[in-house]
């Protein structure tokens, strides 16, 4: 199992909204996202910066890159461009963290 994290950037004023669309968050999304093999997928906000902390584990993180090319998760990007900081494919901005201390 791999740690995956990395963080995004939210519109300031829309963090209610983003997390309603979360609370909402599609089945067919829910399912896509378990095929990958994703679990334990947290997000957190920094009220101060607006930045979004994103936390998962995969088995396999090659299996992220998949997702970029099918249609539901296109369909997201469209959903969730208009409240954060996107690409001009509509994918977020995503910044790669890296892992520099784990407990176990």
């Amino acid at each position: 199992m791999q740690r995956v994290a990395f963080k995004m950037k939210l519109f300031k004023g829309y963090e209610a909204e983003y997390k309603k669309r979360h609370d909402e968050l599609w089945n067919d999304l829910k399912q896509l996202l378990k095929q990958a093999g994703i679990a334990d997928y947290s997000i957190f906000l920094d009220e101060e910066t607006s930045f979004l902390f994103a936390y998962l584990t995969i088995d396999d993180a090659k299996n992220l890159d998949a997702l970029s090319r099918e249609p539901v998760m296109k369909k997201w990007w469209t959903y969730m461009k208009d409240i954060m900081e996107t690409n001009k494919d509509g994918s977020p901005v995503v910044v790669e963290l890296k892992e520099v201390f784990y407990l176990q």
